[in-house]
């Protein structure tokens, strides 16, 4: 696997260090990347999305979704209530776990629904109005403003 070093892009530009850092963390991650429990990423319109995660087992108790510093963090522990069973088969996992989804600015999430053993978390982008494209309108009489003041009237 190659490495790359981004420490000349670090030196070379200004407000661009999430895109540097997300480079960064995506090369050097680990090669395999944990595969539970099992989750969708849904693009519903064109600023809006939903991540399903696959939680069978889990309560509303015991499942946590936090959002800290551009991160959505899901969470589960499981209480030990199955200490007393003695399985003969035990295939449905219900071990802990932390996922965690790197947000874009501006996404924010509007909320989280647990039904039928899936959590269902909602995301919208939320451009704000500074930000947003607008139209000049070009107009065809040429005004000069005089608000400048001569440099030779003042001498």
């Amino acid at each position: 696997m190659r490495t790359y070093d981004f420490a000349p892009l670090y030196r070379a530009t200004v407000g661009f260090d999430q895109i540097a850092d997300l480079m960064d963390r995506v090369l050097t991650s680990e090669g395999a990347q944990p595969s539970y429990p099992p989750y969708n990423i849904e693009k519903l319109e064109d600023d809006a999305y939903r991540i399903s995660i696959a939680v069978a087992g889990f309560s509303d108790a015991d499942l946590s979704v936090e959002v800290r510093e551009n991160a959505l963090i899901v969470s589960a522990k499981k209480a030990d209530e199955d200490q007393a069973r003695s399985y003969l088969h035990r295939g449905i996992a219900t071990r802990a776990f932390e996922r965690r989804f790197h947000l874009a600015d501006h996404v924010v999430v509007t909320g989280a629904t647990h039904v039928d053993g899936m959590l269902n978390i909602d995301l919208v982008r939320e451009v704000p109005e500074a930000l947003k494209p607008r139209q000049i309108s070009i107009s065809s009489t040429k005004q000069i403003e005089k608000d400048v003041v001569d440099a030779k009237s003042v001498n």
